[in-house]
């Protein structure tokens, strides 16, 4: 698995991670039994949330003996993110993934408290060993802006945002923001929700060319895609150990230039929406 420095964090991440969203809405030992797999060829980023209802728990069971291999993150809440707030819900979330510290903690999106009482709490559990490092999500390239005005050059690790074939505004813009700030992206629902390109599509037949050229799948092709720039990290949620093999498989496909070029033509960028599409 192919590992790229995570932002300026000074760490090296797995470019293929893992998404828990959801995850807990199914068979929870087939989600436990996915993550694991995911850990053991080298997908060592788990994303989940405080939002995601009991994927913290499920997480938790998944990296039971395996702390010191992972790349934890979670995430606080718009509605949690005051200065009390923001540090009470990373204690929670501690508590429930039965680790005593967070490689990275996010602001969920940006809400109604100021800036400045959040960064304050990521600051203060930074200082306490609680969180080693903290970013945002879903942020477009103003509020960015405002994030550096208030934290300064360096602070924000990453920004995890929606991207994925058929949704490419973050390269408007926010790619470009984060790369000239040394700021990770991080790209989450890589293969959309519930729309990955039929086998019949125009652009499934191109994803489909393309991995036979690799001995891939047509999703990790996808993958490959997303992450071809150096500042991009994926992190797609598996449902079974096989899936999670499935999307590990994509750290090891490298795309020639013309692949891309074909499947830029193929999955239009579009024109920049005036807000970041989130889900």
């Amino acid at each position: 698995m192919q590992k790229k420095p995570f932002g300026n964090t000074g760490q090296q991440v797995s470019v293929i991670g893992q998404g828990t969203w959801y995850i807990d809405h199914g068979d929870r030992a087939s989600a436990v039994a996915a993550l694991r797999k995911g850990l053991d060829l080298g997908m060592s980023h788990i994303d989940t949330a405080e939002m995601y209802d009991d994927a913290e728990l499920v997480v938790a069971d998944a990296i039971l003996g395996r702390r010191d291999d992972v790349f934890l993150v979670s995430k606080v809440l718009p509605s949690n993110a005051s200065r009390k707030g923001t540090i009470e819900a990373c204690e929670r979330s501690l508590k429930r993934l039965r680790t005593d510290r967070l490689d990275c903690y996010l602001l969920h999106w940006r809400g109604s408290y100021p800036l400045e009482d959040t960064v304050a709490a990521f600051e203060q559990l930074v200082s306490d060993g609680k969180v080693r490092s903290w970013g945002v999500s879903n942020f477009d390239a103003n509020d960015l802006a405002d994030m550096l005005d208030v934290a300064g050059e360096g602070r924000i690790a990453c920004n995890q945002v929606l991207y994925h074939l058929n949704e490419r505004a973050i390269e408007h813009s926010v790619i470009s923001w984060c790369e000239k700030h040394g700021v990770a992206v991080v790209a989450y629902s890589p293969f959309g929700h519930d729309d990955f390109p039929e086998p019949q599509s125009a652009g499934g037949k191109i994803l489909k060319e393309i991995a036979a050229q690799h001995g891939a799948s047509p999703r990790q092709v996808a993958l490959a895609f997303l992450t071809r720039r150096p500042s991009v990290f994926a992190i797609p949620k598996a449902s079974s150990a096989t899936h999670a093999a499935d999307n590990a498989g994509a750290g090891d496909v490298t795309l020639t230039d013309s692949e891309i070029a074909a499947l830029d033509k193929a999955f239009p960028l579009g024109h920049e929406p005036r807000s970041l599409p989130m889900i």
